[in-house]
C-alpha cells in the first residue's frame, strides 16, 4: 500500500541504506509504535526483510519505510530523519500529531 502518510528524510535514507548494506539485510526500516515509554507510546525502528501486505510504504532515495495499520494511526503525518548532534546520533520521528513528548525524543503521548 502506498502512502504519503510518512515521510523518510534523505539523511534518514542514507543511513538506513548504509547499516542495511553492513548487516547484508535489504534497506527497509520498520517504524512501529508501542505502549510503554515516559510518555504514553514508544517508537520502535528495525530493519524488515519484507513489507507485509498491510504496511504503509513509503520509498527515499531507493530505502523503504514501512508501517504498520495500527502504528499507522499514531504516527500519520510524521517524518522519520536522522539527526547527529554533540548528544549522539538517532532516529528522530517529528509528530505533529503528539501532544507530548519526552526528553530522550523515543516516547510520545496524543
Amino acid at each position: 500500500m502506498e502512502n504519503t502518510a510518512i515521510t523518510l528524510s534523505p539523511s534518514a535514507a542514507a543511513r538506513v541504506a548504509t547499516i542495511a548494506q553492513k548487516q547484508d539485510k535489504p534497506a527497509i526500516l520498520r517504524l512501529s509504535v508501542e505502549g510503554g515509554g515516559c510518555s504514553g507510546f514508544q517508537y520502535k525502528f528495525g530493519l524488515a526483510e519484507t513489507p507485509d501486505s498491510d504496511d504503509c510504504v513509503v520509498e527515499t532515495d531507493g530505502v523503504r519505510l514501512v508501517v504498520d495499520p495500527v502504528s499507522l494511526d499514531l504516527v500519520s503525518g510524521c517524518v522519520v530523519d536522522y539527526v547527529e548532534s554533540l548528544g549522539g546520533a538517532a532516529f528522530r520521528v517529528e509528530n505533529p500529531m503528539a501532544a507530548a513528548g519526552c526528553g530522550c525524543g523515543s516516547s510520545f503521548s496524543i
